[in-house]
């Protein structure tokens, strides 16, 4: 039997590995679709030992910087997944976006990509001179949760904090206690309750789910900056943003929660087929530049 089990699990391993590579390679396959404008410049740098990329469009303004965690449920996502999207915030934030290929799961579990975000906005400040007042933090999906969660442990560590953050369709609750997990899953074409399950048990190892760090739902949210929240009402995640704006509001940040009827998730990605895609990205820049002023 001991045999048996061994062979079980070598199995289950490969089977998690081609699960893991296919959808990876899936996701950026799908960015094709959008292949970056002739005025899009990226750059590929190195960020204290981590993969990452400058975005920029014409009208950046040089003081301005967006530090962009890219979704994929912790265990994919990169730079050419999020090339897109990226160049249209910074198209209507006029600010750099600096994309940042974070360690993933399961290779890295957490705390990796937590460890990887805290030390680009280090980076930001300590070697390329962005004053926090001139950051703002946004991300989607994982990235949405990874956002709001760098900011808790950047308050707790006493590190002076952006000045913003934009959170679209957050994935804030990996313990999967929203309801909207099983409201919506007849609704959502693009996520299932399998895969934030498989990517949740990926990510967290033996972690617990509810850790703060992890599940920013379950933080003490206070002292957090402006938060622009974006989520469509046909996504399993719903009560993932949903939750989190209340949160938030209740410990007295501000927060502009925007619910988009019929959208799906991270609905923005798709801007370039669907012009409610442009439309949440224009509010975004709305948000953004009033936040800059």
């Amino acid at each position: 039997m001991k045999s048996v089990i061994k062979i079980l699990i070598q199995n289950r391993e490969v089977a998690i590995k081609k699960r893991i590579n296919d959808s990876r390679a899936a996701l950026d396959q799908l960015a094709a679709i959008a292949p970056l404008p002739k005025d899009t410049k990226l750059e590929n740098i190195d960020v204290d030992g981590i993969p990452a990329a400058w975005v920029s469009t014409p009208e950046v303004v040089k003081e301005r910087a967006i530090l962009y965690l890219h979704g994929g449920g912790y265990i994919e996502g990169s730079i050419t997944s999020h090339k897109d999207l990226a160049q249209r915030i910074s198209r209507v934030s006029k600010a750099k976006v600096l994309i940042l290929d974070y360690r993933l799961a399961p290779e890295h579990p957490f705390p990796a990509a937590l460890e990887d975000s805290i030390r680009a906005y280090r980076w930001l400040i300590d070697t390329e001179g962005y004053l926090p007042q001139n950051i703002i933090f946004a991300g989607d999906s994982a990235g949405g949760g990874l956002t709001v969660a760098t900011l808790v442990k950047l308050r707790d560590e006493g590190i002076a904090l952006p000045v913003a953050a934009v959170c679209l369709s957050p994935w804030t609750d990996l313990a999967l206690t929203g309801e909207s997990i099983k409201e919506k899953v007849h609704e959502d074409p693009f996520v299932t309750p399998d895969d934030i399950m498989f990517s949740a048990s990926m990510y967290l190892g033996k972690t617990d789910p509810k850790n703060p760090y992890a599940s920013p739902l379950y933080a003490n949210l206070k002292d957090l900056p402006p938060l622009c929240i974006q989520v469509g009402t046909a996504e399993v995640l719903l009560d993932d943003a949903i939750r989190l704006a209340t949160r938030a509001k209740e410990a007295g940040v501000e927060v502009q929660l925007d619910i988009w009827e019929d959208m799906v998730h991270v609905f923005q990605a798709f801007a370039v087929l669907a012009p409610e895609g442009q439309e949440g990205i224009e509010k975004i820049g709305e948000f953004i530049n009033k936040i800059f002023k």
